[in-house]
């Protein structure tokens, strides 16, 4: 008996006692805290990741709607592939390709599902200015044509995606521009 008046005791005096609450409110949600914070910076890189990819697809396609390899080859010079230097402005940022991709293990067309795609002019991309005598595009051209640079790139991310079970994400982006003829 006595040993349970003193069990009882020091239940009661542990309920009662303020010291150390805030050391069990922390270790309840310290790892909520945790598991928000790398969500948050986890979405965080996806996004910056995405907005390089579709700022290296503006640079290209407005590269390749201005780009006209016939100068070259009037001028005497060795005729240029527009698309492909527009493909190396997306991914590496420069007309050479050399240096480190926009975003890591992204590349040009030939890759698995990671690549970079421009294509300038395709026949379905051409347009009639003006169809049953309505002015569908301002063109001093008889046609308009569109410029398209496409990307996809697998994220697979830091590693928060892998602790909830989320496989890989595909962000796609594509830019259009229209042809420019000089």
């Amino acid at each position: 008996m006595a040993m349970i008046k003193m069990l009882c005791r020091h239940l009661d005096r542990f309920r009662r006692e303020q010291r150390g609450t805030a050391l069990v409110e922390m270790a309840v949600i310290a790892p909520l805290m945790l598991m928000l914070s790398a969500g948050v910076f986890e979405f965080g890189n996806l996004i910056h990741e995405k907005l390089l990819m579709e700022a290296g697809l503006s640079d290209a396609a407005r590269f390749a709607a201005r780009c006209n390899s016939q100068l070259y080859t009037k001028a005497g010079l060795a005729a240029i592939n527009c698309a492909d230097i527009a493909a190396n402005i997306a991914v590496f940022g420069n007309p050479a390709g050399t240096g480190s991709a926009r975003v890591s293990g992204w590349q040009k067309a030939g890759g698995t599902s990671n690549n970079a795609t421009v294509t300038i002019a395709a026949p379905a991309s051409c347009h009639d200015a003006v169809q049953a005598g309505v002015t569908q595009y301002r063109s001093t051209a008889a046609q308009v044509c569109i410029v398209r640079a496409v990307g996809n790139y697998p994220y697979s991310g830091v590693g928060m995606l892998s602790l909830l079970s989320i496989g890989t994400i595909t962000l796609n982006s594509f830019h259009e521009e229209r042809l420019i003829r000089f």
